[in-house]
């Protein structure tokens, strides 16, 4: 028993409604049996990736002449939000890969970047990392400290990151990093870095609570040599690069928030009506369909939010706003689903023999990550009272 996801996808045409059903199967075929495997063990599901690699969907929003796809994101959200709802730890890979450290050289870098990196990264053969957090920053994106000065034709770069996606699976990282102490914020640039590079280590590899599939892990640059050739755009644009790189990750987000949320309703109303107490079914009760009543709108109104974002997107239109308004209230109302979810199945919510137990766990990230949801609250006031 599965309710659909809204009047939306009535307005989907015919090559988004493939899309979703292609992501969907791929799913249920290929993630569904073995995300557990994944989680426990925490290894990379590098070849899950590739499979979606040869679908085209790690490099959706890529053009075709890159090696991408050359979808958008309305087609964007669609691929995430049906990963989410079997394993929202794939989709949050997925979602990093195609929006930070791909989507990154291909808005910002020169035609000889995009050409040299960016058909590894969309085709799969190459795994995409973005470093722009640090220990000290954290949501102070400004306050960095890792420090890049020029050499002999080489950036000399020094300093680590922190909880980055793919540090150590990834072959190619953007890495955002101070070139000029005086100018602040404006004084930031951003470098592509590639695995092998002198002075470029992963270190450390986080136990994480949940998304435990994704690989999370520091950065360490000890006097890491960065060709010239690999600094994106100008010195003093990185965060700006950033800032602006943000923007299309929290619709990301929101879309992995979205999946999660639905796939943690889905597993309730499959429960809802095989579980029996006092003679009913648990979908019988009041209480419970209160629950779900709930659970419902609120995942179709983020979906609306989501999918807004993404045509804005789409379309040219600044979105700042939009886009934080959809991570903010999709990631919340996600981690209400999944503690609904939890406890509407009861003690079997808290064991591994059920999905809702991994998407309790994996949901918090998503009021985190790309921005916690007071720096998503900052942004819409801003966005508001600075017109």
């Amino acid at each position: 028993m599965e309710v659909m996801e809204g009047a939306f996808l009535t307005s989907l045409n015919e090559n988004q409604t493939i899309i979703r059903n292609t992501v969907r199967e791929f799913a249920e075929k290929n993630i569904r049996p073995v995300f557990m495997e994944y989680d426990e063990s925490q290894k990379f599901p590098m070849e899950i990736m590739k499979k979606l690699g040869e679908l085209g969907f790690l490099g959706v929003v890529i053009p075709e002449e890159y090696g991408g796809a050359g979808l958008g994101y309305i087609e964007f959200a669609i691929i995430i939000e049906e990963l989410a709802k079997v394993d929202p730890s794939i989709a949050l890979s997925v979602a990093a890969h195609n929006g930070l450290c791909t989507n990154h050289i291909f808005r910002f870098g020169n035609e000889n970047q995009k050409k040299k990196y960016i058909p590894d990264l969309a085709s799969g053969n190459k795994i995409g990392a973005w470093g722009l957090t640090e220990s000290s920053s954290g949501s102070d994106a400004a306050g960095l400290k890792s420090f890049a000065e020029k050499k002999d034709g080489y950036y000399i770069l020094n300093g680590s990151k922190t909880f980055i996606t793919h540090g150590t699976v990834g072959e190619t990282a953007v890495v955002m990093a101070i070139t000029n102490r005086e100018k602040g914020k404006k004084g930031i640039s951003a470098f592509i870095l590639e695995k092998g590079m002198q002075g470029f280590i992963a270190g450390k590899k986080e136990n994480k609570l949940g998304m435990r599939a994704s690989d999370t892990t520091q950065l360490i640059f000890d006097n890491c040599k960065v060709p010239e050739d690999n600094l994106i755009g100008k010195e003093g644009e990185g965060f700006i690069q950033a800032m602006q790189i943000l923007e299309g990750g929290r619709i990301s987000i929101a879309a992995v928030s979205v999946g999660l949320a639905q796939g943690a309703l889905n597993a309730v109303l499959k429960y809802s009506n095989e579980r029996q107490q006092f003679g009913k079914k648990l979908h019988e009760f009041q209480a419970t369909q209160f629950k779900i009543a709930e659970m419902q709108t609120n995942i179709e109104a983020a979906r609306l939010l989501t999918y807004r974002a993404a045509l804005l997107k789409d379309k040219g239109i600044p979105n700042k706003k939009e886009a934080a308004m959809a991570k903010l209230f999709a990631s919340e109302i996600a981690e209400k689903a999944a503690n609904e979810a939890v406890q509407i199945f009861g003690g079997y919510g808290f064991i591994k023999d059920y999905p809702v137990e991994k998407f309790y766990r994996d949901v918090k990230l998503l009021t985190i990550g790309e921005g916690t949801s007071e720096i998503q609250r900052i942004v819409i006031a801003r966005e508001l009272l600075d017109k």
